[in-house]
């Protein structure tokens, strides 16, 4: 069978969409780093429609890669054009394909250090964007990381960055560099699920900067944007169902597929120093605020889905679609939405919240996506901290016990300890601690994990979680379930 690559667009079938650019003269005007299948099912997909439009000449992407599985999207990429497939799963069970191409060139960071430096010094360059997860930031207020806590940074620092080992090492040593040419420094846009994304990421660029030169971290204070976004489309791992599905209706071998459900949104905030894409022109959205946006998405989808990954392994599923249609689940899931999270919400002018809850409803049900609930519970002692804990600390500020919110702490102490008891594999930098602080009584695990130990002084929310750690312990989820329902 062929390979996807350009030689092959002529033979793909009709309706797919192909890239109609890939002869003409395209620049470079975005580095992104962590190219893995949101970036491609997102970002890369509103730079591709753009590209198709004869818009975005001058602002194809260039991926990085810095750690060592990010070789294989090296070597996927490589061996085709640069090419990849990307399948829209309809709740019907149709799907739509595409082909993007809008990643021209991809560097693999220990393979061309050099080339990497060059590329993000080049005057072309005006972006470099960022989806390395919540746990890939140096220094996040939430979670109280700092940069001179990491030990990469303390390596990359040591050496004056002439190595780098994180993304913020390099575009500090990519703005050191532009500034030492005269060239006019490039926005650093986080595309991450992070709420005020744009100041974490100024964080930890300041941060590892103020490390290494006082007079540069003051410069990028003074001239580099940090524009925060949203962003939304619900993208499972690839599986080998997914690169079967290609072959067999498309008829090419594309080695790393990318499939996702068929709702996409980008919302961004417009402060870009020297230039940026038409983006709204391919149906993201530019604001002068986007704090009410990051709110409603990260409390109602981001939180939710953690709401749903715990209770939902714990009662034996394993796709979020299963998990969903579980009455008892989707209650307890709207239950946290409507009476929790939605009065910590500032909703904008015309948004219809009741609206936007159905469709999370409709998408989590989407049992063509195959989400697994495995993928919602990696990296938790980052993502609870960032989705969960800010509406449980609204709620008890405004003197509720958030007794749904402390329910789902609950679950995520008796996932844990499933994990230690060898029923869940953990995939999480914490886990050795979320592990052990799960194998005490219940209020040992507030006190073991430090974004928690805050809730100790709200005898409301202690009480709640407590009973809702006892009801799973000693009554199982079924009838914690049943209890928690009743008492809301």
């Amino acid at each position: 069978m062929e390979r996807l690559g350009a030689r092959a667009l002529g033979s793909l079938p009709p309706a797919v969409e192909v890239p109609g650019y890939l002869d003409e003269d395209l620049r470079i005007g975005i580095v992104h780093f962590g190219v893995g299948n949101f970036h491609r099912s997102h970002q890369a997909m509103y730079v591709e429609r753009l590209l198709n439009a004869g818009t975005a000449r001058d602002w194809a992407i260039c991926g990085v890669g810095l750690l060592d599985r990010d070789a294989r999207m090296r070597d996927a990429l490589a061996a085709q054009d640069g090419l990849y497939t990307l399948t829209l799963r309809e709740p019907d069970g149709s799907n739509r394909f595409s082909v993007i191409g809008a990643i021209r060139r991809f560097i693999y960071a220990p393979d061309d250090p050099a080339a990497l430096l060059e590329q993000l010094a080049s005057p072309d360059v005006r972006i470099v964007s960022l989806t390395v997860t919540e746990g890939g930031y140096v220094s996040d207020p939430t979670t109280g990381r700092s940069p001179q806590d990491d030990p990469l940074v303390i390596e990359e620092v040591a050496g004056g960055l002439a190595q780098p080992r994180t993304a913020f090492g390099w575009i500090v040593a990519a703005l050191r560099e532009r500034r030492r040419r005269g060239t006019a420094p490039f926005t650093v846009m986080s595309c991450d699920n992070i709420q005020g994304n744009g100041r974490v990421a100024r964080l930890s660029v300041e941060g590892v900067a103020r490390l290494v030169d006082a007079e540069l971290a003051d410069w990028i204070a003074a001239e580099v944007s940090f524009p925060s976004t949203m962003v939304d489309r619900i993208t499972p791992v690839t599986t080998q169902a997914d690169i079967d599905r290609i072959a067999t209706e498309l008829g090419v071998e594309d080695a790393w597929p990318v499939s996702s459900e068929p709702f996409t949104q980008w919302v961004i905030e417009d402060v870009f120093a020297h230039g940026r894409p038409p983006f709204e022109q391919a149906g993201a959205v530019l604001v002068s605020d986007i704090d009410p946006y990051e709110a409603i998405k990260l409390r109602l989808l981001n939180a939710s889905h953690q709401a749903l990954a715990y209770i939902g392994q714990l009662l034996g599923y394993e796709y979020v679609h299963e998990a969903v249609a579980d009455p008892r689940i989707a209650g307890f899931v709207r239950a946290y939405m409507e009476q929790e999270a939605v009065p910590t919400l500032v909703v904008p002018e015309g948004f219809e919240m009741e609206a936007y809850i159905d469709e999370l409803f409709v998408r989590f049900g989407n049992p063509h996506v195959q989400d697994f609930l495995a993928r919602l519970s990696v990296d938790s002692s980052n993502r609870i901290p960032k989705f969960l804990v800010p509406v449980l600390a609204d709620a008890v500020a405004a003197g509720a016990a958030s007794g749904v919110g402390a329910s789902i702490i609950a679950t995520w102490r008796a996932w844990c300890r499933g994990v230690g008891a060898g029923q869940f594999a953990i995939d999480d930098v914490d886990g050795e601690v979320l592990v052990s602080a799960a194998a005490q009584e219940p209020l040992g695990f507030l006190r073991g994990v430090p974004t928690l130990t805050p809730f100790l002084d709200s005898p409301g929310f202690v009480d709640a979680y407590a009973r809702a750690a006892n009801a799973l312990e000693q009554e199982g989820p079924g009838a914690f379930l049943g209890a928690v329902l009743v008492q809301e």
